[in-house]
């Protein structure tokens, strides 16, 4: 555990009694949620850490758009500082004011995808009035946002760590009790090919609500030079490289770099959203070269932060890790029959 959870551990008895009592107000009061004119579908977790909320939500998006449903992501925009909120996101937006994730899926997706806003109803208000052609909001990193009403529920479950020792944090990782999952419309289980799917599904039985299980994987199908913006489909010869991240669990990213095909000579790992100088870029650079690397690698998440600065700062190319969903037979289709079996807004 870490030094800042043994801190915390006195107020481990007053944090859970606050998580049970909003619950169980939203469920006596489901009204209290707040409603849009627009359906809501929610992407989330249980626990802290990386379970894949942010490439789902990109998926979902960019699939569901192919299929008609024209979509906005709202974010609560985590890290960032903006003295307009809410706020547009767009390709060329300062992720130090929008926070990072949702500086990544703009860039991805477009302008007029995403908004960021410390109220998800306001964000969501904004995405109806800025984008009239919109018809869906994902709401990203949404199941503990209940003052929002959502129309679909997901809970995102991450494969590898499941539900950890089950325990509330500070003393494990969940955010709420596992009877929070009986909210789910539907569960999707991330790396699942490194899953006990009947532990999974004996979980899901006890204290989900029968909704049906997604199985998905992530892969890295290309990297980007940050420099230059070249493409490289994997495999390819990159040559032994040097990784580094700011996630909340990166572990599961180095793991990922290694079933793509690549040689990883050293990690380091910051603390999830932070933002690393030009200096410490250089740092990193003097470090993987010591260590044999011909380069560095990171994510998407990692590049949007990345300035001209950074990239002059290193002696090395930066690598960017482009990652994809696998497998998720059945999922969209799934999401389109609940929209179109909602009533009329």
């Amino acid at each position: 555990m870490s030094p800042l959870r043994w801190l915390l551990l006195p107020l481990a008895p007053l944090y859970a009694i606050a998580v049970r009592a909003k619950n169980r107000a939203f469920d006596a009061d489901p009204e209290k949620a707040k409603r849009v004119p627009l359906p809501v579908l929610s992407i989330g977790n249980l626990s802290v850490g990386g379970t894949g909320k942010t490439p789902i939500a990109l998926h979902l998006a960019q699939a569901l758009e192919k299929m008609g449903h024209k979509n906005v992501i709202i974010s609560r925009g985590y890290g960032g500082r903006r003295g307009v909120d809410p706020m547009d996101v767009t390709p060329k937006s300062d992720p130090s004011e929008t926070g990072d994730e949702p500086a990544m899926m703009a860039r991805r997706l477009g302008p007029n995808r995403v908004i960021v806003g410390r109220s998800r109803h306001a964000a969501a208000l904004r995405a109806i009035s800025s984008i009239p052609e919109a018809k869906l909001l994902i709401m990203d990193d949404g199941f503990q946002h209940r003052k929002l009403h959502r129309d679909i529920d997901l809970l995102l479950l991450d494969g590898t760590r499941k539900w950890g020792n089950g325990r509330l944090l500070p003393l494990g990782d969940l955010r709420e009790p596992m009877t929070g999952a009986k909210r789910a419309h539907a569960l999707i289980v991330t790396r699942c090919s490194k899953t006990n799917k009947d532990e999974v599904e004996k979980w899901w039985s006890d204290f989900g609500s029968g909704g049906p299980i997604f199985y998905v994987d992530f892969h890295i199908a290309t990297v980007r030079d940050a420099a230059t913006g070249k493409r490289l489909a994997l495999p390819a010869e990159l040559g032994p490289l040097f990784a580094f991240c700011a996630l909340g669990h990166p572990q599961a990213f180095y793991a990922d770099l290694q079933t793509a095909g690549l040689t990883l000579v050293g990690t380091k790992s910051f603390r999830d959203h932070k933002a690393l100088s030009p200096s410490k870029i250089a740092r990193l650079a003097a470090l993987a070269a010591d260590s044999g690397a011909t380069g560095l690698i990171c994510t998407e998440k990692d590049a949007v932060k990345l300035t001209t600065a950074h990239i002059a700062a290193n002696g090395l190319p930066i690598w960017v890790a482009e990652q994809e969903v696998q497998g998720e037979a059945g999922l969209v289709e799934w999401i389109v029959d609940s929209l179109n079996r909602l009533p009329e807004k």
